[in-house]
C-alpha cells in the first residue's frame, strides 16, 4: 500500500511539473526579445507643472482627456498614462504608439481640440522628448512646442 501512494504521488509531482514548463514556454514565447531591432514605435514623454489644485488636474485627466484617447479605440494607442507630483506641482504624460504614423494621424486630429485647449490652459509643457523616427512635416508642426526629438539607436525589445 505504501509503495502505491508514493508512486502516486511520484507521478502527480511528474505531471505537474511537465505542466510548469508548459506554461513556462508559452511565456516564454510571448516574451522574445530581440537586439538591436528597431521596433518603429514612437515614445513620447511630456513633462508639464501646473498651479490648479491637484484635484481640478486629476479630474481633468480622469474624466476628460483619459477617456477621450481610450474611447478612440486605436490599437496604435499603446500607452497613455500620467505620474504627478502633487506637492511640486508637476506632471509626467507617457505616450506610447505602435510608429510614427499613428502619433501623427492622432497629433492633426487632437492639436487645436477643445480637450488640448483645456490641457494647455491647466499645463506648461515644460520639456517635450520625442523618441523615435518621426518624419520631417511632423516634426515642423510640433516645433513651437520646442520637442527634443531622439532617433533610435540600439537596445533590448
Amino acid at each position: 500500500m505504501k509503495e502505491i501512494f508514493v508512486t502516486l504521488i511520484f507521478l502527480i509531482s511528474l505531471t505537474n511539473c511537465s505542466e510548469v514548463e508548459k506554461n513556462n514556454t508559452q511565456t516564454n514565447n510571448k516574451m522574445k526579445k530581440e537586439l538591436n531591432v528597431n521596433n518603429n514605435k514612437v515614445t513620447v514623454i511630456v513633462e508639464v507643472s501646473y498651479s490648479e489644485n491637484a484635484d481640478i488636474i486629476k479630474k481633468f485627466i480622469q474624466d476628460e482627456q483619459c477617456p477621450l484617447f481610450f474611447n478612440l479605440n486605436d490599437p496604435g494607442i499603446i500607452r497613455f498614462e500620467w505620474f504627478l507630483d502633487e506637492e511640486e506641482k508637476t506632471g509626467t504624460l507617457i505616450e506610447v504608439f505602435e510608429n510614427s504614423d499613428v502619433w501623427e494621424e492622432l497629433g492633426n486630429k487632437v492639436l487645436g481640440s477643445p480637450i488640448n485647449i483645456k490641457f494647455r490652459e491647466l499645463f506648461k509643457i515644460e520639456k517635450l522628448s520625442v523618441l523615435g523616427n518621426i518624419n520631417e512635416s511632423f516634426k515642423t508642426k510640433i516645433q513651437a512646442m520646442n520637442p527634443i526629438i531622439k532617433s533610435y539607436v540600439g537596445g533590448i525589445n
